[in-house]
């Protein structure tokens, strides 16, 4: 059968479920629904000139692409495009198909470079290689067995710290959005981002409909947030960490571990079974913190970049 690629349908249930479907067969180390894919297709930040595409083959969605430029960096022209074939359909165009019509767009919108992550398999290296991609950094994807695991007890926090959730922060979470924007300004990776805009940030962080604000852990000193660990999950037992930040002044006082050790504590106790999470390749500190949890590298992907001139 043809393979046909076209944009979602805004509204269309069955695009968003189908959409998300592939992405958790291709990428089963990520949480992805239906619901929190139409969130994000809501919510796109009009200078992301974002353009979510499917594959089709015989009226059923075989491939997706996320297409976007990176309107929070303060470097101009640059994009990215992850494209996710189901694996039941590999080897049929639908990757070539979606990869030409995002390259399209986003030099069209005047995008210069672009990046893609693509999982460490021979065949996923090989296709981005053959399109004129190379390889820059790499990540690990991280499993914890929640059911079984012997997470590290719980301990007092600090003098001077305390321990509290993202729900506590309901009437008003501008607090953990200043401190989401100063850890990821220095957040390791190849796209500099700065988070300036609270309402998007509360369009598509707090309102996003994996977010966990009863599981999302916070530390506080003197009143305000110093650390968190942001967590989201699905409702089909898995857990996933989002991002892990400690402010500046009050890193190297185990902060990270104090919130994660809290949060998955939580998730263990709401019912979470599986917890996923990622890290660079070259983190070693939070590589650390996490096998001290019992995590173990489940998958592998690999950053590749290509230039158009």
């Amino acid at each position: 059968m043809t393979v046909i690629v076209r944009d979602v349908r805004a509204g269309v249930a069955e695009d968003a479920d189908g959409y998300a479907r592939v992405r958790r067969a291709a990428l089963p180390y990520l949480l992805a629904s239906g619901r929190q894919t139409a969130h994000y297709w809501a919510h796109a930040h009009p200078d992301a000139h974002d353009r979510p595409l499917v594959a089709e083959i015989g009226g059923e969605v075989v491939g997706t692409a996320e297409v976007s430029l990176a309107h929070d960096s303060p470097v101009p022209g640059v994009g990215s495009v992850n494209v996710y074939v189901h694996p039941d359909h590999t080897g049929r165009g639908a990757g070539t198909l979606l990869l030409r019509a995002a390259e399209e767009h986003l030099t069209e919108a005047g995008a210069t470079t672009l990046y893609s992550w693509v999982l460490d398999e021979p065949a996923n290296r090989a296709f981005a290689e053959r399109h004129g991609y190379t390889g820059s950094r790499s990540a690990y994807f991280l499993k914890l067995d929640l059911a079984t695991a012997a997470l590290p007890p719980r301990r007092e926090p600090p003098a001077g710290v305390e321990l509290r959730t993202a729900a506590d922060f309901a009437a008003d979470p501008r607090p953990l959005f200043e401190l989401d924007a100063l850890t990821t300004a220095d957040e390791p990776g190849d796209v500099a981002a700065e988070l300036t805009d609270y309402p998007h940030w509360l369009a598509t962080t707090w309102e996003h409909p994996l977010f966990d604000r009863e599981l999302t852990t916070v530390a506080l000193a003197d009143g305000r947030p110093v650390a968190f660990t942001a967590a989201r999950t699905d409702g089909l037992g898995r857990y996933g960490s989002g991002m892990t930040g400690t402010a500046p002044a009050f890193r190297g006082r185990g902060l990270a571990k104090l919130v994660k050790n809290d949060s998955l504590h939580r998730a263990r106790a709401a019912g979470c079974t599986e917890a996923y999470t990622g890290n660079d390749t070259g983190n070693e500190p939070m590589l650390a913190v996490n096998r001290w949890f019992g995590y173990e590298i489940c998958a592998k992907e690999v950053r590749y970049v290509r230039t158009f001139r």
